[in-house]
């Protein structure tokens, strides 16, 4: 396979967080473009860098991008805002899409609220739908393993920090659910694989 797959990571996780899946990804013939950011910064401001570094990166050549987290919540945002970037596929990875019920509560605190900086109006209830033409999967963890549960309990199955429920996105082409905790996701051999799967066929299965 071939072609440039960016991956953005999640939050509080630098760029370097995507650098085994960067690696098996590479193995199998793409080119993989981190896109690092500030998560702290307001929301706004890194879907429009995000934009900007697609723009830069790719010039004008169709590419496949990948989101963990907020990693994929911006890919979602940036990608609807701006149609003139050329997509090859889409793959969004327990990303909280409809909000996050975990990040309501860790923002009524106030170190919390320090921690997510900017961001808070993400986490809050909302639509999500995939206005685009290109596959879009969803890939989302079901082993609740996560600070999230710290907080208190998450309703229905969940990652630990992001309820399936939350990860469904109208248009969407396919979700696939794993057994794993919201971290092992972006690290694990299993999802690897089904996002190279995504991203060389359009589908997961």
């Amino acid at each position: 396979m071939s072609g440039t797959v960016v991956l953005v990571p999640g939050l509080w996780m630098p760029g370097a967080a995507m650098a085994l899946l960067a690696a098996r990804l590479a193995r199998d013939g793409y080119s993989p473009r981190v896109f690092d950011y500030r998560g702290r910064s307001p929301f706004e401001v890194n879907v429009e860098r995000l934009a900007r570094f697609a723009h830069d990166a790719l010039g004008g050549e169709a590419a496949h991008f990948v989101g963990h987290s907020l990693g994929g919540v911006l890919v979602l945002e940036a990608l609807n805002r701006h149609p003139e970037i050329a997509v090859a596929s889409a793959v969004l990875v327990a990303a909280p899409v409809r909000g996050n019920a975990a990040g309501r509560r860790l923002a009524q605190r106030r170190l919390g609220r320090w921690m997510m900086g900017a961001t808070e109006p993400v986490w809050a209830e909302r639509e999500a739908r995939w206005r685009g033409n290109a596959p879009l999967g969803v890939i989302a963890g079901t082993l609740a393993l996560g600070l999230g549960r710290a907080l208190g309990p998450l309703r229905g199955p969940n990652d630990g920090v992001v309820r399936v429920a939350e990860t469904g996105v109208d248009g969407m082409t396919e979700r696939a659910l794993v057994p794993l905790g919201h971290s092992a996701l972006v690290v694990s051999g299993r999802v690897a694989r089904l996002i190279e799967r995504f991203l060389a066929a359009g589908r997961f299965t």
